[in-house]
């Protein structure tokens, strides 16, 4: 049926520190994904261009 992807821990471990810096983590977030924000990457923002275009018939 629908099987957990990752099986995560009941509990994460007292203490979390960082994969990329080695700090301890004390967000939530942060001790999951076991990244500090600032060793996150970001992703690149999305880049529209407006095209002009002609309405669909029946829109």
């Amino acid at each position: 049926m629908n099987e957990p992807l990752v099986e995560l821990p009941e509990r994460l471990p007292a203490v979390v520190t960082c994969r990329g810096c080695g700090r301890p983590l004390h967000d939530p977030e942060s001790r999951m994904l076991r990244l500090g924000p600032g060793c996150r990457v970001e992703p690149e923002p999305v880049r529209r261009r407006e095209v002009a275009q002609e309405t669909l018939p029946g829109l």
